[in-house]
């Protein structure tokens, strides 16, 4: 499941980029290639999942508005396989940082279903005693 679509790059980039950026074929064929924008999508959503993933049950649905902003900045990141733009560059770190500012919880997901997995910790704590120092007779 990846966490962008095709249409949600068009809308964001336009189609005229994504025909440049995907049209790969020795004679170009003027339309987007969808296999080469799913595999950027899939590439993104591992990218996300790997720094959400410790605080979130993934995959993340629904997917929150943050986390497809970021899925197709990464996305056109990878698509811009030759020469990124600066802009693109730009865009692509702050992706990167704002994924660091999740993984370290400082950014928190809001979206039904993005609850964090179940921690294996209890929030008991057991102290452990070691040898006496001291018997009752005091020495």
């Amino acid at each position: 499941m990846s966490y962008a679509t095709l249409q949600d790059l068009i809308d964001r980039y336009g189609s005229d980029e994504l025909v440049q950026l995907t049209d790969r074929a020795e004679v170009p064929t003027g339309a987007i290639d969808e296999a080469v924008v799913e595999r950027a999508l899939d590439d993104a959503r591992r990218l996300i999942d790997g720094y959400a993933g410790a605080r979130y049950r993934l995959p993340l649905a629904p997917v929150p508005d943050l986390v497809r902003r970021i899925a197709c900045d990464l996305a056109r990141y990878f698509l811009h396989s030759n020469a990124p733009t600066e802009l693109v560059k730009d865009s692509h770190k702050e992706a990167l940082r704002l994924l660091e500012k999740v993984a370290a919880g400082a950014v928190v997901l809001q979206a039904a279903g993005a609850e964090a997995p179940a921690s294996p910790y209890t929030g008991a704590a057991f102290i452990a005693g070691g040898d006496r120092l001291f018997g009752r007779r005091g020495g």
